[in-house]
């Protein structure tokens, strides 16, 4: 057995230099060769989970970063080195000596470096120390990202409480920066298999569904590709096309998203059409010249196109999408791609694309690393891995300001997240905005294509309750910052009486230092008096510029213009903003609920007297 393990060996170690031999010099084949031959011997005593000798887990490693990555040669040779110093006895500084600083930095990133105490948790440390290399070397990434992908290949052999552990960070974390990054196949694995291993069961049964929709489809869907195929022939154009199924985990994403189960879900496949483009033509150009020819002989769905050739999504994927009904009645989904942007679309970051994409993804990057560590002292372990995710998360939006400028976001942005993302003033003094034309509200959430307006008032500032209204980092950032820079108040209400300042009101100082106010004639206040006496305190309550929301209620006879004397009494005699109004009549005798804010109780009985000398108001009370 142990000559059938050596032959293997050779064999899988020789097809990496085989790929290799295709793209570097001999200097460095050899170079990767001895690499090879180090973690050979250094691992020569391990034995992986399944009794395999563990050298084989390195030269996997070592293929995908050859082979499916098309990673270069430093990188590949890291892949064979990757654990040898978490594992073995040998030190980065071996590694430096034999092979180079370069092949010396890149394994000491993926290297776990075990401390008596970790900042968070070996886990989150870990991400640390990798993000923050990424923000001078990318490729770092990718060799872990080589190394994450055949973990979860060969993850049956773990324990199923280790399989939940790597899966989830797997789907979490790793996933989503494969796919920003434009490794969209590296993506869809790492994702499905992280669900494979989490929630087996919705995994099979999505995987047979899948299988038995493929098999019911299989002959209208052949006809529909045919007729595709030749109705490019008939225009003298050429193309790859074939059906795709979504994988069960973009499935679940969908049945969840719509809230619609398997059989009730649209566009659980999609249509690949790929062609060539020669040299000197516009990829875009013969996109529109398919797009054009399929839409003469299919029923183009009003609505149904998604150019992202002229608008990519922020990892660079590109394609013409266009939905076609099907002669069998169906709307299809119809992606119009090049071969360039189906390979760009696998390889990455690593393909031959323009650099601007990549070093702009990449330097928003180090910007955001370097914003958490300088707030490194503040974040938890949950909040620090949540920054990163929810900044670079695989689902994003392009939305646009009036002049064209595209701003991509996360799915589920709003308005303030656009202006945050514009520009930090331009969050902080937010006041509302338009959306395509029409007003909305800044908490107004954002759709692929929104072209936003935001507009600014001096006296607007952010509130508590815009944190639950966004998601990307920087607006959190902004706003958790403004908040923090106000004055913390010495005392916090009572959520029950709400008192404003100019009340009576009474302390009670609780056994963790804090004070809390009430109303004297609170019942909160006089249970806890007949207790806790030895806890009551005066307190100053007095107004300090804060707006406290009120609510009144006006009982007065109808009549002519009732309505407009209370509006222009309380808007233009007291230059108060009205938040909410409601108003009913009932035999002649019409309530009234009023909301706004003031700054004391002084104020709201100021305000409340002057309301009640309008003619026909009967009574005025606080609710």
């Amino acid at each position: 057995m142990e000559q059938d393990y050596d032959k293997l060996i050779e064999q899988r170690s020789q097809h990496v230099f085989d790929v290799m031999s295709r793209r570097v010099s001999a200097d460095e084949l050899k170079l990767m060769q001895k690499a090879f031959e180090f973690a050979r011997k250094a691992h020569s005593w391990q034995t992986r989970k399944t009794g395999e000798p563990y050298i084989l887990h390195p030269i996997a490693v070592a293929t995908i970063a050859a082979e499916e990555l098309a990673l270069s040669s430093h990188m590949v040779i890291a892949a064979f080195l990757h654990d040898v110093v978490e594992d073995t006895d040998y030190t980065i500084d071996d590694i430096r000596r034999e092979f180079g600083d370069d092949v010396a930095f890149l394994v000491n990133v993926v290297t776990k470096h075990k401390k008596e105490k970790y900042v968070d948790s070996l886990q989150v440390d870990n991400f640390r120390q990798m993000l923050n290399a990424v923000q001078f070397d990318i490729r770092a990434l990718l060799v872990k990202l080589a190394d994450r992908l055949h973990n979860m290949r060969t993850l049956s052999s773990m324990r199923p409480d280790k399989q939940m552990k790597i899966a989830g960070e797997t789907d979490y974390f790793y996933a989503p920066l494969a796919n920003r990054l434009g490794f969209y196949n590296v993506k869809t694995e790492l994702e499905n298999l992280s669900f494979r291993f989490r929630c087996p069961l919705e995994y099979d049964e999505l995987t047979d569904l899948i299988a038995r929709d493929e098999a019911a489809q299989y002959e209208r869907l052949k006809v529909f590709t045919d007729n595709i195929k030749s109705t490019l022939a008939q225009a003298s154009l050429d193309a790859d096309v074939y059906v795709e199924y979504r994988k069960p985990y973009s499935i679940w994403r969908k049945m969840h998203k719509y809230g619609d189960d398997f059989n009730h879900l649209k566009y659980r496949h999609f249509t690949d059409v790929v062609f060539h483009t020669p040299e000197g033509v516009s990829e875009k150009d013969m996109a529109l010249k398919y797009y054009a020819v399929l839409t003469d002989r299919f029923k183009e769905k009003p609505g149904g196109i998604t150019n992202y050739i002229d608008s990519p999504k922020e990892n660079g994927y590109q394609s013409f999408h266009v939905k076609l009904l099907a002669d069998f009645g169906r709307w299809q989904e119809v992606h119009i791609s090049s071969d360039r942007m189906l390979r760009d679309s696998q390889l990455g970051c690593v393909a031959e694309r323009s650099e601007d994409n990549i070093q702009r993804w990449i330097e928003k990057f180090r910007n955001i690393l370097r914003d958490l560590a300088a707030q490194e002292d503040s974040d938890s372990s949950g909040n620090f891995i949540e920054k990163v995710v929810t900044s670079f998360y695989n689902d994003d939006i392009m939305t646009f300001t009036p002049q064209g400028r595209p701003v991509v976001l996360p799915q589920k942005a709003t308005v303030l997240d656009f202006a945050y993302e514009v520009d930090a003033k331009l969050g902080e003094k937010a006041k509302y905005a338009r959306l395509n034309g029409f007003l909305a509200s800044v908490k107004s959430r954002l759709r692929r294509g929104d072209v936003v307006e935001v507009f600014t008032d001096e006296s607007s500032n952010p509130s508590p309750d815009w944190l639950d209204s966004v998601v990307t980092y920087k607006a959190k950032k902004e706003i958790t910052a403004y908040l923090d820079s106000l004055p913390v108040p010495p005392y916090s209400r009572c959520p029950d009486c709400l008192p404003i300042p100019g009340e009576e009101v009474i302390g009670f100082r609780a056994p963790d230092g804090s004070l809390t106010v009430h109303k004297r004639d609170c019942a909160t206040a006089i249970k806890l008096a007949s207790q806790w006496g030895d806890r009551i305190e005066s307190v100053d309550y007095l107004p300090d510029g804060t707006l406290y929301p009120v609510e009144i209620t006006i009982k007065a006879v109808d009549r002519y213009h009732l309505f407009i004397d209370l509006v222009e009494c309380i808007s233009n005699e007291l230059n108060l903003a009205i938040d909410a109004i409601n108003t009913s009549t009932i035999d002649s005798i019409s309530t009234i609920n009023i909301s706004f804010a003031v700054h004391s109780f002084d104020e709201l009985q100021s305000i409340m007297r002057h309301i009640a000398n309008i003619k026909g108001v009967d009574e005025v009370k606080r609710k």
